[in-house]
């Protein structure tokens, strides 16, 4: 029981820290790019993919023994980076302005960066 409460201490510090650096990303991406087209939860989505292949490796792997690690950037911090329910609304929301191009072009982008990213950083994990 001691380990499942810690473990969520872990996983609450973890999303309050990821929640916010995926607010700075998406603010800081739209600094230099208009709102036109959702960039900046593309951004968030492919980093976090990345750092989710690396660090599952990482830590699943080569620290299998240290719960609260994992659970502080897997399921915290990452679960709270990635913004997949705000890569939906923001597609649909494309779709409802009648830009199809664009809604298109965010989900074929998205999934093939987030996926080419993940792979990436499971490949890197295994070498690090």
């Amino acid at each position: 029981m001691m380990i499942l409460l810690r473990c969520t201490i872990f996983v609450a510090t973890g999303g309050a820290i990821g929640a916010v650096a995926r607010y700075w990303m998406a603010e800081f991406v739209h600094l230099f790019f208009e709102r036109g087209f959702p960039l900046g939860t593309m951004v968030v989505n492919v980093i976090g993919s990345f750092l989710m292949g690396f660090l599952a490796i990482l830590l699943i792997q080569k620290f299998p023994h240290n719960v609260e690690m994992r659970s502080f950037f897997l399921i915290g911090m990452l679960g709270a980076y990635t913004t997949f329910s705000t890569f939906a609304l923001d597609t649909f929301n494309l779709f409802a302005q009648g830009k199809l191009g664009f809604a298109i072009f965010n989900m074929v982008l998205s999934v093939i960066l987030c996926v080419i990213a993940a792979g990436l950083g499971v490949y890197l994990g295994v070498r690090y």
